[in-house]
C-alpha cells in the first residue's frame, strides 16, 4: 500500500497489523500485548507514511517489539519465515529488538530511557554532516520518568536539533501503576514546551492526524527539537485489554486470543462474526 492509500483507509492496515501482533504473541505465549496495541498506529504513521529510506527510527519502548516486527514484515524487510521464529531460541526477533541483520533495527532497545539519547546522537550527527534526514524515536510515557531522557532532551535543545522527532505513547500506564501516580505527570505538553521542545498533542490512534502533525513539524526549521504527545489506550482494539494494567504482562489463552481476533476484525476490518 502507498502512503496515500493508507491515509484514505487507515483502519485497514491498523486492523491487519493488530491481527499480526496478536498472532505473534499467541504463538509465543508471551506478554507485552497491550503496549504493542497502544503504539501500532504511531508506527504506521511514521514507518509507512512519513519516514524516508534514509531516516532513522528507534523504538525506545522495546517491549513493543512485536509491533515493530509486524510493520517490518508488512514492509518486506522481515520475511514470513523469519517472523515465525519470534521469541524462539536462536531467533533474530527476540522479545526486545536486537541489532542483527535488519537495517531498520540499528540498536538494541528495551532497557528503557535510552531511545531518546540514541536518536539525539543520530540527529546531531546528521546536522554535523549537513544531512537532511530525520531521526524518529518512539517512547513510552513511563520513560519520561528516566533521567537519561531528560539529559538527552536538554542536549537536543542546546544543539538545536530540529531534525529530531520524538513521539510519546501516552497510554497512562507503566510497570505497576498509572504514570501520574508513580512519579507524577512527566509526559505533558506543558513540560515539554517549557523546556524548549516544539510540542503538539494528538490522538495517538488517528493515523491521519499523526501523519499530518509530523509533516507540519518537518516544515519548521526553527532550531527546536520536536515532540508529539500521543494520547493512546493500552490494549487498543481489544475490549478486555483496554486500559488494563495486567495486559502489560499477561499472555492470552486460546479463548482470549479468539475473542481478541474477532473484535479486531469487527472493529477495524468490518468483518461481522457470530461471536
Amino acid at each position: 500500500m502507498t502512503a496515500e492509500e493508507i491515509l484514505k483507509d487507515p483502519k485497514q492496515l491498523s486492523g491487519e497489523l493488530r491481527l499480526k501482533i496478536l498472532g505473534l504473541y499467541h504463538q509465543a505465549n508471551a506478554g507485552h500485548i497491550g503496549c504493542s496495541l497502544s503504539c501500532i498506529d504511531l508506527m504506521i504513521a511514521v514507518l509507512f507514511v512519513q519516514k524516508s529510506v534514509d531516516d532513522t527510527f528507534i523504538l525506545s519502548k522495546g517491549h513493543a517489539a512485536a509491533a515493530l516486527y509486524a510493520c517490518l514484515n508488512t514492509l518486506g524487510e522481515i520475511t514470513d519465515e523469519e517472523l515465525a521464529t519470534f521469541y524462539l531460541d536462536g531467533t533474530t526477533l527476540p522479545a526486545h529488538p536486537a541489532p542483527r541483520q535488519y537495517k531498520s533495527i540499528p540498536f538494541a532497545t528495551g532497557s528503557l530511557g535510552h531511545g531518546l539519547p540514541i536518536a539525539t546522537g543520530i540527529a546531531h550527527a546528521a546536522k554535523v554532516a549537513d544531512d537532511a534526514t530525520y531521526s524518529f524515536t518512539l517512547l513510552s510515557d513511563g520513560e519520561t520518568n528516566e533521567g537519561t531522557t531528560w539529559e538527552a532532551a536538554h542536549y537536543a535543545i542546546q544543539n538545536q536539533l530540529d531534525n529530531l522527532i520524538m513521539l510519546i505513547d501516552k497510554n497512562g500506564l507503566q510497570g505497576f501503576g498509572s504514570t501520574d501516580k508513580v512519579l507524577g505527570e512527566t509526559a505533558s505538553v506543558e513540560k515539554w514546551k517549557a523546556i524548549g521542545f516544539e510540542t503538539v498533542e494528538v490522538d495517538g490512534h488517528d493515523i491521519v492526524a499523526i501523519a499530518r502533525a509530523i509533516s507540519e513539524l518537518k516544515e519548521h526549521k526553527n532550531g527546536l527539537p520536536k515532540a508529539i504527545i500521543a494520547n493512546t489506550v493500552k490494549g487498543k482494539g481489544v475490549s478486555y485489554m483496554e486500559n488494563k494494567l495486567e495486559w502489560h504482562y499477561l499472555p492470552m489463552n486460546k479463548d482470549q486470543y479468539e475473542q481478541a481476533t474477532l473484535e479486531v476484525k469487527e472493529r477495524y476490518l468490518n468483518e461481522l462474526t457470530n461471536a
